[in-house]
């Protein structure tokens, strides 16, 4: 676990966290709400790519535990629990607590996280 922490702030709010405790960020339009593993729900005014950039900057090489899916959605990789191609689901759980957050993407979108979790998992199991 790392000591980082993200911060994000905007005209009327500040907010430090833990990149560990972010489940998902989900954008509409210019307005982005970033999610915590007790369902706390943070909004700020900025899209999506600024949020993204937040993190780059912030966490640096950190920042890959955090996969960009699809126009709406920025993931914690480390909640993956389930991807449903054909249901367009993916299910979000830190899969020690009854808490689980079921979230929308396009299928090309989730063929390409399912492709991607698998050849890492892949490239594991060699090493």
């Amino acid at each position: 676990m790392s000591n980082k922490v993200l911060i994000i702030s905007n005209a009327n709010e500040l907010v430090r966290v833990k990149p560990e405790r972010v489940v998902y960020v989900e954008s509409d339009g210019n307005y982005s709400t970033m999610v915590l593993h007790d369902k706390t729900e943070h909004v700020f005014t900025m899209n999506l790519a600024h949020c993204q950039q937040l993190l780059e900057e912030q966490l640096g090489q950190e920042a890959m535990t955090f996969i960009r899916l699809g126009k709406q959605l920025i993931i914690n990789r480390g909640y993956i629990h389930k991807i449903n191609v054909n249901k367009q689901q993916l299910v979000m759980s830190n899969m020690n607590v009854n808490t689980a957050f079921t979230l929308q993407a396009s299928k090309e979108a989730l063929k390409q996280l399912k492709t991607l979790i698998e050849a890492e998992k892949e490239r594991e199991d060699r090493l």
